[in-house]
């Protein structure tokens, strides 16, 4: 055993910090990446090109810490409901390597660095700030009580969006809240995707999910639901007046959101788990087409 001036066993600190690792989800980046790319979006529109590098590095550095904020508190609220599922059963919370009472401090202590860089921000986007906390507190107790949390989920993940051009323009247009709308409609698709893999567990746990709620037509409203987003990205393109190339990358996501359509064909969780990480490509398609719009 080793022990370190301070008295504490080296390898105890060691096996703490990789749970935290684990809590916050930093071994699995995906989250941090679907989070990224509506920001982003933001950002490059506001800006009209490249964003203020200070507001950049506040942006980039906050995606991280609350993305891995949301995945503390949710360990937390469904500390019950994930040793019920095959999935989730030995996550840190779950299998008892956390306790609640350090997950809810992890969690403060993760919205508050958040916090403290927002604070060299405007006012405006300080006060846009708390909602963004508080949506990020609520979500993962709305599967108690209805079978839409994955919209809000796209409540909190989509928040950056105005905060972004309100950072970098000190107001928040029209088309951020079209911007919005858009990525709330994505992350019900990718997560209800997400959602599509656990839900026989759901099922038999009582947890709510849109997975849980569209049942059969899962496939069907999904579809509807991308159709709708690449019609949403289609009428940005025409309220920004951007060029061709942009379009170039609409096109590239609604070849994605077909290819998702045929993974979730057999709704095989494996393959809807696929589906769900795709996304991750689409976002990206959609930025690489707002970034050379604006060069």
């Amino acid at each position: 055993m080793m022990v370190n001036r301070w008295g504490l066993d080296k390898t105890i600190l060691r096996d703490c910090a990789r749970q935290y690792y684990y809590l916050t989800r930093l071994d699995r980046p995906i989250g941090i990446l679907l989070l990224l790319w509506p920001t982003c979006w933001a950002l490059w529109v506001a800006a009209e090109g490249w964003p203020d590098l200070h507001i950049l590095i506040v942006f980039l550095l906050g995606v991280v810490l609350m993305r891995s904020a949301g995945c503390v508190i949710n360990d937390f609220a469904d500390r019950e409901f994930d040793p019920q599922v095959a999935r989730t059963q030995h996550r840190p919370v779950a299998s008892g390597k956390v306790t609640p009472k350090e997950a809810l401090i992890l969690f403060a202590a993760l919205c508050m660095l958040a916090f403290v860089l927002v604070l060299t921000l405007n006012s405006l986007t300080i006060y846009l700030s708390f909602v963004a906390v508080a949506l990020a507190a609520i979500y993962p107790f709305m599967k108690r009580y209805t079978h839409l949390p994955q919209v809000v989920l796209g409540m909190a993940f989509g928040w950056s969006i105005p905060m972004a051009f309100a950072a970098q323009t000190g107001d928040i247009p029209r088309v951020a809240w079209l911007m919005y709308v858009i990525n709330v409609i994505w992350s019900v698709v990718y997560d209800t995707m997400y959602a599509m893999v656990d839900r026989e567990d759901d099922l038999k746990a009582g947890v709510k999910s849109t997975a849980v709620l569209f049942g059969e037509a899962d496939r069907v409203i999904i579809g509807i639901l991308q159709g709708s987003m690449l019609l949403g990205l289609l009428l940005l393109g025409q309220q920004l007046e951007l060029p061709n190339i942009y379009y170039l990358g609409v096109a590239v996501a609604a070849g994605l959101s077909l290819y998702q359509q045929l993974l979730i064909r057999e709704r095989f969780p494996k393959r809807c788990f696929q589906a769900f990480l795709n996304n991750n490509w689409l976002g990206l398609a959609i930025f690489a087409g707002l970034f050379v719009s604006y060069l």
